[in-house]
């Protein structure tokens, strides 16, 4: 079960404004979390509470924010005291509520000091509407920007409430707490897309080398079954060779021999060219040179075993005899 933030109102002048209820409070919680330390804890020593405390200001609102809705979320109680007066009150404790109400985590005030009330009280100005503005800059020109802005504001808003409210529908405001928030998921959402990105190129590569590799594996597979039937059609052709012309039988090898070649030929085989051709290594196996000036040098004179190829691979190289 989620603990519980409380607000605590401290006084903003005189101690003894502090109520027992804030003070059994924070003596009770499991931790303060105060917006600076260093002036809190002479109001803690004063009623003598000795609770751990931690510091939460404006500068580490939204990071200690997170670590505090962890520790709310285990289950230990929380305790918010601003310098002096109501937390969350043109404070960075609004950050932490507003985080709060996200995560189901409950929030409870303790009533107290409050500044902009107590100087609206004593101020003898109409307390029926009043504008807060918080802290206002500190350039003069725009100090006074809000305040020449408020009477006409408040004119304005008798007039114009039907377009206000139309508009209403149509705008909505973001707070600073909501666009650093907007600005972390952007981020989040840049790294995830960035990480979908690198996934998708190595699975592209990866698929890309496994579609090789099985090519290989596959034409590999192919050479070795089609090589030994290679000494098969080299026996047939000769067995051609050994019958007479007009022979049957030499008819009938012959169109085994032919019925081969076009099997070769669908596998993607065929024979190469060496009779006539020049010297080729990458193709032809030299087994025997002769001198015969009648043909061009490093020319294939004879064949003595038929060479083929399947694609671009050599399946078997030529057994040629060329001339020096």
């Amino acid at each position: 079960m989620s603990g519980t933030l409380f607000l605590c109102a401290t006084p903003i002048g005189n101690l003894q404004d502090m109520t027992p209820r804030v003070v059994e409070t924070l003596q009770t919680v499991d931790v303060i979390a105060a917006e600076d330390t260093r002036n809190s804890i002479k109001l803690l020593n004063h009623f003598d509470i000795h609770t751990p405390m931690t510091s939460y200001h404006e500068y580490n609102k939204v990071e200690k924010a997170r670590q505090l809705i962890s520790q709310l979320q285990s289950g230990q109680n929380i305790a918010l005291i601003t310098d002096a007066g109501t937390p969350a009150i043109s404070d960075p404790g609004e950050v932490l509520v507003q985080m709060c109400h996200e995560n189901n985590i409950r929030v409870t005030s303790l009533p107290g000091p409050a500044a902009c009330i107590t100087a609206l009280t004593l101020s003898g100005l109409s307390t029926r509407r009043f504008c807060f503005e918080g802290f206002l800059p500190a350039d003069k020109k725009e100090k006074k920007q809000p305040q020449q802005e408020a009477p006409a504001e408040e004119t304005a808003a008798e007039n114009a409430a039907p377009a206000e409210e139309a508009a209403a529908e149509e705008t909505f405001t973001v707070t600073k707490s909501q666009m650093e928030q907007m600005e972390q998921l952007a981020k989040v959402l840049a790294d995830a897309n960035d990480k979908y990105l690198r996934l998708a190129a190595e699975y592209d590569n990866y698929r890309k080398r496994t579609t090789r590799e099985k090519e290989h594996v596959y034409g590999t597979a192919k050479a070795d079954t089609i090589k030994p039937f290679l000494t098969v059609l080299d026996n047939l052709e000769r067995g051609v060779q050994q019958c007479e012309e007009g022979d049957g039988h030499r008819q009938g090898l012959e169109m085994i021999c032919k019925q081969f070649f076009e099997v070769l030929g669908q596998m993607g085989v065929t024979e190469i060219p060496a009779l006539g051709q020049p010297f080729d290594p990458e193709k032809h196996n030299a087994v025997m040179h002769t001198e015969d000036e009648s043909v061009g040098e490093n020319t294939i004179v004879e064949v003595f075993q038929k060479g083929f190829m399947i694609g671009d691979k050599v399946l078997r190289f030529a057994m040629v005899k060329v001339a020096n």
